[in-house]
């Protein structure tokens, strides 16, 4: 009951009469230490109060709560050294990690606690230290492999075609080779060990995503920005592109441009998750998703469906006419995409001067341009440089998040001896087996005087302003103007006195 009634309490408004409650109920607790504490009790969903807090973006408790676990270890002067308990707080040992709770959760509150003692210290000693290294050694890793994938599909095994054309529009002239034909050179031999290379990194990429998947759930998993969701889709789909191409390879099945294509597509464009790791391209990398999964998500749909409505009738305009002088709209496929193009202004109206056109295309063109360009893509702008405003105002926050995603992902990644426990041992103090983090802070006497002489100046400048203030309510009609006149010369007063104590303050600062 008294665990519920903590857990209760961390969700109340009222944050002061919370953290009164709080300490009297532990006031009662016979087991303040140790795993019987009710602090130490998780709910149904694995959270402890502390947990909980973090969760809800509750910083008044949160901050109540660190500052019970802060053990003071010598001041000297403005110079303080405190150990801050993060046993909870680090993820090296928790299953459930507070730091991937905060970053996960949707609530924006929560990630403000990342900007607090000690978890601003904790990720950025985690993050300069191991994460940052680790993360640019795993992006240029992830380069070389893609260039390794790049050149094996350059230089894919091909010979030239054997048989007749069988249209004046075919122009190939060259086909895939078979398995039999496709490693006997010695150049062959070379591009197998690249072959090899990409097969086992993709498998790797499904043993790392799959775990977690599996962990944290599909939906949180992909849904959430901050954990990279859409860039796990992407990353996973192009090791599934590799797996088929490999079957493809294995079994002669003509066609495994298809599957390539798209892995290398897919493989490029992941580069951009390494982007977090730099303040410089991190924020742009969350407005990209933010866009492409808001705004042109919606705006496809409507794309769409002006897309087939006007290459439809484009292709029954030019359906009766002959395709070697109009070749954009010679069958329905070709219309689509001809369409597209000139939804986006690649390429101008398709128009023969030498030959005349139908006029219902010139009535048909004219309608599509007024609702194609001026209009739609003048929408999708709109809605972009919306979507852009409301993130800036975030972007910061948002990439410091995914810092400390990308630092817990690394962290569990990697094997113990190459991320070791940060913080130092409670054993060390006397205090037991918990974890602490040092935290060196400098108190500013210079600071506390200046806020001093502020509020002083405050005070007197607003004493002077209600003895005016009463003076002029007193008065009759008559001994206004008087009135005013001292008034303003009791401000000006003020005012002298005033701009003498900020001058006082400006130089002692």
């Amino acid at each position: 009951i008294g665990n519920t009634v903590l857990h209760i309490l961390v969700l109340q408004p009222n944050k002061t009469f919370a953290c009164h409650m709080y300490n009297l109920i532990l006031s009662y607790d016979r087991n303040k230490e140790g795993p019987g504490s009710l602090e130490l009790i998780p709910n149904n969903e694995g959270l402890t109060p502390f947990k909980l807090a973090g969760v809800e973006g509750n910083t008044v408790m949160f901050q109540y709560l660190m500052q019970k676990r802060k053990q003071n270890l010598w001041s000297f002067g403005p110079l303080t050294t405190v150990l801050y308990d993060i046993t909870e707080i680090d993820s090296w040992a928790e299953d459930q990690s507070f730091l991937e709770l905060i970053v996960s959760t949707k609530k924006r509150e929560a990630r403000q606690i990342l900007d607090l003692t000690p978890v601003k210290e904790l990720v950025s000693l985690k993050w300069n230290m191991y994460g940052r290294p680790y993360f640019c050694f795993l992006a240029l890793f992830y380069i070389l492999y893609m260039a390794c994938f790049t050149m094996c599909c350059v230089y894919r095994p091909l010979k030239p075609r054997t048989g007749n054309r069988t249209s004046s529009r075919d122009n190939t002239v060259y086909v895939q080779k078979m398995l039999q034909e496709s490693y006997v050179a010695y150049e062959d031999e070379l591009r197998l060990v690249g072959e090899l290379i990409t097969v086992i990194g993709a498998v790797v990429i499904l043993v790392l995503e799959i775990p977690d998947i599996l962990r944290v759930g599909a939906a949180k998993y992909f849904g959430q920005t901050i954990l990279g969701g859409p860039f796990h889709i992407i990353v996973i789909t192009y090791a599934c592109m590799i797996l088929v191409t490999m079957v493809m390879r294995l079994t002669s099945t003509t066609g495994e441009v298809v599957p390539m294509s798209f892995a290398l597509v897919l493989g490029w464009c992941n580069v951009m998750y390494f982007a977090r790791g730099f303040q410089m391209l991190g924020p742009f990398t969350i407005m990209i998703q933010k866009m492409i999964f808001g705004d042109l998500m919606r705006f496809c749909w409507l794309m769409a469906v002006v897309i087939l409505g006007f290459a439809s009738a484009f292709y029954i305009i030019f359906q009766t006419e002959n395709p070697e002088n109009l070749g954009q709209f010679y069958n329905y496929p070709m219309s689509l995409f001809t369409t597209f193009e000139l939804f986006l202004t690649i390429i101008d109206g398709p128009a023969n001067y030498d030959v005349d056109l139908p006029f219902m295309y010139s009535v048909v063109y004219f309608a599509f341009a007024i609702i194609a360009t001026l209009l739609m893509l003048n929408l999708l702008i709109a809605m972009m440089g919306d979507t852009h405003w409301r993130v800036a105002h975030e972007q910061d926050e948002l990439w410091r998040a995914q810092v400390v995603a990308t630092t817990v992902m690394l962290e569990r990644k990697l094997p113990r001896c190459l991320w070791p426990r940060s913080g130092i041992c409670g054993r060390e103090f006397g205090l037991g087996d918990r974890w602490y983090l040092r935290i060196e802070d400098r108190v500013d006497p210079n600071k506390h005087k200046m806020m001093r002489y502020t509020e002083a100046f405050k005070a007197q400048d607003r004493d002077n302003y209600d003895k005016g203030s009463e003076k002029l309510e007193t008065n009759g009609d008559t001994l206004c103007k008087k009135e005013l006149s001292a008034l303003s010369l009791s401000r000006s007063t003020s005012r002298t006195s005033s701009h003498r104590g900020w001058e006082i303050l400006r130089r002692n600062t």
